[in-house]
């Protein structure tokens, strides 16, 4: 039914871009790991910031194809402050308007090629599209024009090229005594690893980081790293119980919704490798789903050898898998290791005989080779276990 005033050739034509409008909507799930520019950036950052850029987008290009009016700049505020956020994180401009017309371009050739795309109606739409995308771009090139004149945006491109010079082992002697950006000789290092969109945007957490007082971030492709200076006399104890106490906190016994790997330096020059370290403890409590959000080297000795071993790792793997056909004899393994090797807590939490427990052991035994009641083997099986939940998490520090 026809809307007063409308024809039915109207009608049908606004129907027609209803369902274009839902092909692309649908479109856009799984569309930011397709494209380059966004496999680089943090998946958090991806999946809020960038999901609901992609969905504004999308809904007012169609309010524009069906109306025919372009957005106002209140329309497209909230796309604008989204891409000024990219831009202070240290994506260059060409990037963020490089990414407006990937993603125009990927949806375009998916809608095209989609077996209810309406061919006519691509068409007709297609010099709205440019017309749109040119539209925003000018918009967001105007407010980048805008924010490269803020006194407050020289500061954070300064401080943003102290944070690279400290993490690649340069000493930052352009800045070392500029009074308004002071360089502490140590810090505590703090690499953040995100896990999707449970712990809400990612920039709000970024945010609460970076009002440390004199904290240097940089943005990388699973989190950022925090360089947060240290005062005289501390090893880090009192910098990390100052930015524990900033980081929000989340529902006791579950998953968290990131994870922080931390290590402390003494001087400028030891922050390369303390750097190395904390995304590998980072990436300990993300592959491993810790229950703590600060990863310490101190807790997590043994786990840190097996991540770090990278040449034995995916040998150390392959060593359980006989027991893929066998998912009870797995699972007894399992429980066996994480009751400390006692076979009777292992029998109650499994809720069977203490000798089916025995005979499950034994069993792993002929199939592995690997004796579970030896404390070498015992060992081994550990860290083969240990190493294949690393390999299925996709561990890359």
């Amino acid at each position: 039914m026809t809307d007063p005033g409308e024809t039915p050739g109207d009608g049908q034509r606004s129907a027609r871009i209803d369902g274009l409008h839902r092909n692309a909507a649908a479109l856009l799930e799984g569309f930011y790991g397709t494209l380059p520019p966004y496999a680089q950036l943090p998946f958090s950052l991806v999946e809020t910031d960038f999901a609901r850029g992609a969905k504004l987008n999308v809904d007012l290009f169609f309010q524009y194809l069906r109306r025919g009016v372009e957005p106002s700049e209140a329309d497209t505020r909230e796309l604008v402050d989204l891409a000024m956020d990219r831009l202070r994180d240290g994506t260059p401009l060409a990037e963020v308007l490089e990414r407006y017309r990937l993603g125009a371009a990927f949806l375009w050739d998916r809608l095209r090629d989609s077996a209810g795309a309406d061919d006519a109606l691509l068409l007709d739409a297609s010099p709205a599209l440019l017309k749109y995308i040119t539209l925003v771009s000018s918009r967001i090139a105007t407010a980048a024009i805008q924010l490269a004149h803020d006194p407050r945006w020289e500061l954070l491109e300064r401080r943003r090229g102290i944070a690279e010079a400290l993490l690649a082992g340069r000493d930052p002697v352009e800045w070392a005594d500029d009074p308004v950006i002071p360089v502490a000789d140590a810090f505590l290092v703090a690499v953040f690893r995100l896990c999707g969109s449970g712990g809400g945007p990612a920039a709000a957490l970024r945010h609460r980081v970076e009002a440390i007082p004199g904290v240097f971030l940089r943005l990388d492709t699973g989190g950022w790293t925090a360089l947060v200076p240290l005062a005289s006399g501390d090893d880090g104890s009192a910098a990390l119980a100052g930015l524990t106490a900033r980081l929000p906190a989340h529902a006791p016994g579950r998953v968290p919704p990131y994870w922080v790997g931390v290590g402390a330096t003494s001087t400028r020059a030891e922050i390369p490798a303390l750097d190395g370290e904390a995304r590998v403890l980072a990436e300990l409590g993300r592959c491993l789903a810790r229950r703590e959000i600060v990863c310490r080297r101190t807790d997590l000795h043994f786990e840190y050898t097996v991540a770090v071993s990278d040449a034995a790792r995916p040998g150390l793997a392959a060593l359980l898998a006989p027991l893929d056909a066998q998912p009870m004899l797995a699972e007894t393994l399992e429980t066996f290791v994480d009751t400390g090797f006692n076979q009777l807590a292992t029998a109650r939490q499994l809720m069977v005989h203490r000798n089916t427990v025995t005979y499950r052991l034994s069993r792993v035994h002929e199939l592995t080779g690997l004796d579970p009641h030896r404390p070498a083997d015992a060992m081994t099986l550990s860290a083969a276990r240990l190493a294949r939940r690393l390999e299925a998490a996709s561990f890359a520090p």
